[in-house]
């Protein structure tokens, strides 16, 4: 039976989450999931999608991984569907923490393909950790449609999604590696790259792989 005192200490960490000061609420969040409680949970994935402070974000997200999966991913998946981004991108982005693969089916193509560079960079990463065995290649073929996308983050982010796949994606990447725009090809030579000599640091593989495009040659290597 749960005691008055926990229905107050409940009840006021979740009051704490819309404080206007942001310490305010990232003590909130901790204070909600060091003591969990199934009724916190409809508020922390609400606030999520609001929440301005990334390091607040964090925590929620940290509070939200410290309740049952079974309560939790259900709710987050819903919020994959929001119109608002930014519920789209932290619900995916907890569920990457959670690591729940019953949210596997939930991370769609429109999703992985989000007009939204936050949305996207969230799928890749939660698609990279929740992939089941035997469907990687089926995602990266998905990925490498994405390559050449957006600033040096966003392409960063790719290539360590695709890297995080291993060898399985040699094959797509080699193939986009021939594709007709330079800056997608620049970008799957740049990934190949690192995913062979990880040391090799993303800025020095594009670099690198501007050169091969604008000599005309991959000089891949078997």
């Amino acid at each position: 039976m749960t005691m008055p005192q926990e229905d107050t200490y409940t009840t006021r960490a979740l009051h704490g989450l819309e404080n206007h000061s942001s310490s305010v609420r990232l003590r909130a969040a901790l204070a909600v999931g060091t003591r969990p409680d199934s009724r916190s949970i409809d508020k922390l994935v609400e606030r999520c999608a609001l929440e301005p402070e990334f390091h607040v974000r964090e925590m929620l997200t940290w509070a939200l991984t410290r309740h049952s999966s079974a309560l939790t991913v259900p709710k987050l998946v819903q919020e994959l569907r929001s119109q608002r981004a930014q519920a789209r991108s932290q619900a995916l982005h907890t569920l990457s923490k959670v690591g729940d693969r019953q949210a596997w089916p939930a991370i769609t193509r429109a999703l992985l393909t989000d007009a939204d560079d936050e949305v996207a960079r969230s799928a890749w990463r939660a698609a990279v950790a929740l992939v089941p065995e035997g469907e990687e290649a089926g995602l990266a073929r998905v990925l490498v449609t994405q390559l050449g996308r957006g600033g040096r983050e966003t392409q960063l982010s790719l290539s360590r999604a695709l890297i995080g796949l291993g060898e399985v994606v040699v094959p797509t990447l080699r193939a986009a590696m021939t594709d007709a725009v330079p800056h997608v090809r620049q970008h799957a030579i740049a990934t190949e790259r690192l995913l062979r000599d990880p040391d090799a640091g993303f800025e020095f593989a594009i670099e690198e792989a501007k050169r091969i495009v604008v000599l005309g040659t991959s000089n891949q290597e078997g």
